[in-house]
């Protein structure tokens, strides 16, 4: 037990300055709104921002207080209101039912003095410090989804957003050629591995090797240039490249009109991606409450998987599927040292990805060069969650983590994205990290690159 003491306490401040960055973080995502914009118009992928908030703060009293002390909620009578098990979707919105502002501020920075409290006053467990890790990152999670929660209800753009260019890279084209071979996958340990840089939720483990023959994969990211160029060759008007489920998704909007006095139904197909426009002789893309120039090297953002999947067989591409994905981002091998990034193993920042909300997608494809992969493929860690053809499926060995909901309510039908986006944080990317949303999802930051057909 002396050794687990130990290297818990390696990681302690590590942990407290995790804890305090998140901390700041969303308070700062939800002082920096005006009382009126608290009242987020109803959409089905947003949750209100001060529900997030509390949401956040009470993943901790269950997970740290509850679970480790066995000690009761600091306000028992709201924990069915900050569980997302107990209160629909639909209800989060009514003000009604919550604490306003000052009061749902006070229950967080309450909770998070305990917490914080708790881990400064004591030696700890490698259980202690992966609960910590584990509600932090849960944290994150809410986090990335207030920032989309903004730019979803076209609210100011956090104030993290710099808008700067911190790492230029000259323009990059072609394929990157991936031997076959024999590749690691995931993430090491089981349910039971607490410490240290190797953290994983349950969906990464456990590590495997896979079998894969050789394929070509985009050195970049699809941009809205290349994009572009679908959408004016009426690529959403040309039911041959839509899959099923593409048309469907395109046809789920009828409206009838009179059409040569003959009533019948007309489908408002959608001729671009979601914030896009074209208005003054010019594509533009709204980005949070401004409508800006459409960034032609930008990657294309926020579209669907029928989406990508559709401009693949636009263009005689297809999407790679998730162990590819990876390959081609981590490039481990069995009996090689493990690399958690595309450069290494040093933690990611500014000069190698876009992320934690400072650039927001809107640099070119083929900046961040010194973040390229071992086979050269760029900005594979940030910028867009990137759609790949795998279904979110558990590996061989799956064992269910502390919090069961992580993962299993997103098996089968949800579809693996990888890499991570510009809002995500930093902090909680890895390589290996898996996220899955539904085909139809296109508020989050995603995008996608594309596999050549003969590989």
């Amino acid at each position: 037990m002396e050794s687990e003491h130990m290297v818990a306490e390696d990681y302690k401040a590590q942990v407290l300055e995790e804890l305090e960055l998140a901390r700041s973080r969303t308070e700062q995502l939800v002082r920096s709104l005006p009382e009126d914009k608290l009242e987020v118009p109803y959409h089905p992928g947003v949750n209100p921002p001060l529900w997030e908030m509390g949401h956040s703060a009470f993943f901790y009293e269950v997970f740290v207080f509850n679970l480790l002390d066995g000690t009761p909620s600091c306000d028992p009578s709201m924990d069915d209101l900050w569980d997302s098990f107990h209160v629909e979707h639909r209800d989060r919105w009514r003000r009604d039912l919550f604490p306003g502002r000052e009061a749902t501020l006070k229950y967080f920075n309450t909770v998070y003095d305990r917490v914080s409290e708790r881990i400064g006053s004591r030696e700890l467990t490698g259980q202690e410090l992966y609960l910590y890790r584990y509600a932090v990152f849960h944290q994150n999670m809410h986090i990335e989804s207030l920032i989309w929660c903004r730019q979803t209800v076209g609210y100011p753009a956090p104030a993290e957003f710099i808008g700067d260019r911190p790492a230029p890279g000259e323009p990059v084209t072609g394929d990157a050629e991936i031997p076959a071979g024999r590749w690691l996958i995931g993430m090491p340990g089981e349910s039971d591995d607490f410490a240290g840089e190797d953290f994983a939720f349950d969906a990464e483990k456990p590590r495997f090797e896979v079998e894969l023959p050789a394929f070509a994969i985009s050195r970049t990211l699809v941009s809205n240039r290349e994009f572009q160029a679908f959408v004016e060759d009426r690529g959403y008007q040309r039911p041959e490249l839509w899959s099923f489920g593409g048309r469907k998704w395109l046809e789920t909007e009828v409206d009838v009109s009179l059409v040569h006095g003959v009533s019948e139904p007309q489908l408002k197909v959608p001729r671009h991606p979601l914030y896009w426009r074209w208005h003054g002789n010019q594509w533009q893309e709204r980005f949070f409450d401004q409508w800006l120039p459409l960034n032609p090297d930008a990657p294309v953002t926020h579209v669907t998987y029928w989406e990508a999947e559709a401009w693949c067989r636009w263009a005689g591409r297809r999407l790679p599927s998730e162990y590819e994905w990876e390959v081609a981002a981590l490039g481990n091998r069995p009996e090689e040292s493990f690399r958690r990034y595309p450069w290494g193993n040093e933690r990611p920042d500014a000069s190698r990805v876009d992320m934690d909300a400072r650039s927001m997608a809107r640099n070119p494809v083929f900046d961040y060069p010194v973040g390229d992969s071992p086979f050269r493929c760029r900005q594979m860690v940030g910028s867009v969650w990137e759609w790949t053809s795998s279904q979110f499926l558990p590996y061989d060995g799956f064992k269910v983590d502390m919090y069961p909901f992580m993962s299993t309510l997103q098996f089968g039908d949800h579809k693996v994205t990888r890499g991570g986006g510009c809002a995500t944080s930093s902090n909680l990317i890895r390589g290996t990290y898996r996220q899955a949303y539904l085909p139809l999802r296109n508020d989050v930051y995603t995008g996608f690159r594309t596999c050549a057909l003969n590989g």
